[in-house]
């Protein structure tokens, strides 16, 4: 660590006027702990202060003026609660009032009559005069010499409690300039020369004084550029970096045969014939399980886009390679889905297969576990049953997660462990992910997107409707399931709420009883709170085609495949994120006959709600609907990591920088090819500087 870095962690209470109590209160408050957190601590904007008006320039329209002008006199107003501080203030064009309500001591300690200041704040008029409180106030001589006011004045994120202690938006900007002042001649460049060159990036020293403390609107941006393409710089450089230093160290099993299992299903079983993206992803998956490296590959696909089968010609290359495979999902509906699928498409081909989930009895387990110990099983699906203790592999040689971000680190850790050597590893998702966040989450793993649905599957209609077209809504239900048809209808809550104004589901579930009456129709109920084998019973009723509507909450957002229902209703869509409209759509639009997507919402709608709706009814492209989502949501909250720290960018924003982002991750790529084993000068010194980001960012690379 050189002495800029070792200067960087002294801890924030040396710094001048800051002291033990309010370091602690920076710590708690904004994570402010170390004088690298402070040079660190963006400003989220900037106020232009080169204008200054005139008293007689000023309207109410004005949101915040600046002026200077002299304090003529002070005066104390009014008694107890309501007193305040009138000061009169002047600049040879007119006259208004500054007031305070509070700081009244300090005011009349600190601010001198007769003596020249700068004033800024909202003009308030009142009795045809015009008012500032509160305003922020220096003097002059301060402003001139460079000690106050610049130009493009910094706003800091504070808070109350800050703000009490004197920690304001402007202390902070003075702490700021101070310890600038101290270290910015010490500040060393981490980006090659050349890199800068090309990108056309400042110099660091200038970035940082710039961030804080602009000469010009263009500075500033030059300075915002430069800082978000370092921190999505060093985070595409470390997640390559560990990617190319897992693979060169951990050892996988080699998988080098294609034989009678995968050519037999291929070749006789297949019910259908694979995408050219599906094709694809193979592909890539038997480049990656043959040369001896352990294989941590994400699959990508829309609903319905075929990421089963993949993964089951997977599972297939390793039982031809004698090696057991794992298929681990989040529910017990969603494993029981993936068993049931699987076993179908095998058919006759000699492979053993067997589900786990905690609804497995003691009896069956105890057969379970003694044939996957003795390699007769060549396949277990389950739940995180699989990650018990007594689940012991013949010889695992293949993990496949689905939905992967429901499980924890440690839960999928122990799976891994299930063998000596650890077995290559797929993670799926159905949940599209756009380019700039699976850079940025899943830039340590290699990528497999299936981008295409199979053949003769047709688009689902999408529509919006309110109460007032339920009827009508009804009336097309009926029409389908004449035809022969299922129907779902979701609602987001189990019971009625007096918080929300929803549809709740035993309401609806009466509503549809008596809007489809017995013996014509039948109806199925669905809820997370139900137990098991009820819930898997009137699954199954649907399944096998013995009600002809599902009333559900989104317990059957995955998992749930019935080729024959046609119409998915979704009650309340408003308060469903982007990202669960498109799941729950496609649960239908999974056979070869037109389906159908009602989005049903009151007439009152936010502005989100309208623009998440709209976009459903526009497309049904899973990676356009995720790229508006993370618009809307952010990406912490999109990829459900908030709460872990994988997207805590200091400067840098997802949803705006994607061109930074691409080429932040082009400049890596190229150091990369150009000098594969960092031996070179500038190699070495970005290993370093990575080395020093990593330390600060300890859960970027925790993905997998």
């Amino acid at each position: 660590m050189n002495a800029f870095q070792d200067l960087l962690q002294t801890p924030i209470e040396f710094l001048k006027g800051v002291g033990p109590a309010k370091a602690e209160l920076l710590r708690k408050e904004v994570g402010i702990a170390v004088y690298e957190d402070l040079l660190q601590y963006f400003p989220f904007r900037h106020v232009d202060r080169s204008k200054f008006y005139k008293i007689s320039e000023l309207q109410e329209s004005l949101a915040l003026v600046q002026l200077k002008g002299v304090v003529s006199s002070f005066e104390l107003v009014g008694t107890g609660p309501k007193q305040r501080l009138v000061a009169q203030f002047t600049d040879g064009h007119g006259q208004l009032e500054l007031i305070w309500f509070q700081s009244i001591r300090w005011v009349q300690a600190t601010i001198k009559v007769g003596a020249t200041y700068v004033v800024f704040g909202r003009p308030a008029l009142f009795k045809n005069t015009y008012s500032l409180v509160h305003p922020e106030i220096e003097p002059v001589s301060d402003v001139q010499n460079g000690k106050g006011l610049m130009s493009l004045q910094p706003v800091y994120n504070s808070t109350e409690k800050l703000k009490l202690r004197g920690l304001d938006t402007r202390a902070l900007a003075r702490c700021t300039w101070q310890l600038l002042e101290a270290t910015s001649n010490q500040i060393s460049e981490n980006l090659p020369l050349g890199l800068r060159q090309h990108f056309q990036l400042v110099d660091r020293k200038a970035a940082y004084k710039q961030i804080h403390f602009p000469d010009s609107l263009e500075k500033l941006e030059e300075a915002r550029r430069r800082l978000k393409f370092e921190e999505l710089f060093f985070l595409q450089f470390g997640m390559i970096y560990n990617k190319r230093a897992r693979k060169a160290a951990q050892r996988g099993h080699v998988f080098s045969h294609v034989g009678q299992y995968f050519n037999s299903f291929y070749q006789d079983h297949l019910p259908f014939e694979l995408t050219d993206a599906q094709k694809r992803v193979v592909k890539e998956i038997r480049e990656d399980i043959r040369t001896g490296q352990q294989m941590n590959r994400l699959l990508q696909g829309d609903v319905g886009s075929g990421k089963t089968v993949v993964a089951l010609l997977t599972m297939l290359l390793a039982v031809d390679n004698g090696f057991q495979a794992c298929l681990m999902a989040p529910t017990e509906i969603l494993a029981n889905q993936h068993y049931q699928s699987i076993q179908a498409l095998l058919g006759e081909l000699p492979v053993k297969i067997a589900l786990l989930t905690g609804s497995t009895k003691v009896k069956d387990r105890r057969i379970l576990h003694e044939n996957l110990r003795s390699g007769a099983l060549h396949f277990l699906i389950g739940t995180h049953a699989l990650i018990e203790p007594e689940v012991q592999f013949h010889n695992l040689g293949l993990t496949i997660i689905d939905e992967q971000h429901r499980f924890g680190v440690a839960q999928r850790a122990k799976l891994w462990a299930k063998n000596t050597i650890m077995p290559h590893v797929v993670v799926m998702t159905a949940t599209p992910i756009p380019r700039t966040l699976a850079m940025t989450l899943y830039g340590d793993l290699d990528v497999s997107v299936i981008d295409q649905l199979p053949q003769g599957r047709k688009p689902i209609k999408t529509m919006h409707a309110t109460d007032a077209h339920r009827l009508k809504v009804f009336e097309f239900m009926r029409q389908e399931i004449a035809k022969g048809r299922q129907v779902y209808v979701v609602y987001p809550l189990i019971e009625e709420s007096e918080k929300l104004d929803l549809k709740d589901l035993t309401d609806g579930y009466e509503s549809i009883s008596r809007a489809f009456p017995l013996p014509n129709y039948r109806v199925s109920i669905v809820h997370g709170k139900m137990k098991t084998d009820v819930k898997q019973f009137e699954m199954n009723r649907f399944v096998t085609g013995n009600t002809h509507i599902m009333v559900a909450t989104t317990v059957i957002e995955v998992g749930v495949n019935v080729p024959n229902a046609s119409i998915m209703v979704i009650e309340n869509a408003e308060r469903f994120g982007l990202s669960q409209l498109h799941q729950l759509r496609g649960r239908v639009g999974r056979g070869a006959e037109q389906s159908y997507c009602v989005l049903m919402s009151s007439n009152k709608l936010s502005a989100d709600a309208k623009l998440r709706i709209k976009t459903m009814c526009e497309t049904n492209d899973g990676f356009k609907i995720a790229e508006v989502d993370l618009e809307l949501r952010g990406p912490g909250d999109l990829a459900g990591t908030q709460q872990s720290g994988m997207v805590d960018f200091k400067i840098a924003d997802l949803t705006t920088d994607a061109e930074i982002l691409r080429q932040s991750r082009q400049a890596v790529e190229a150091i990369f090819q150009h000098d594969a084993e960092l031996q070179q000068a500038d190699s070495r010194h970005l290993v370093q500087a990575y080395k020093q980001y990593h330390r600060r960012h300890k859960n970027w690379s925790a993905i997998s």
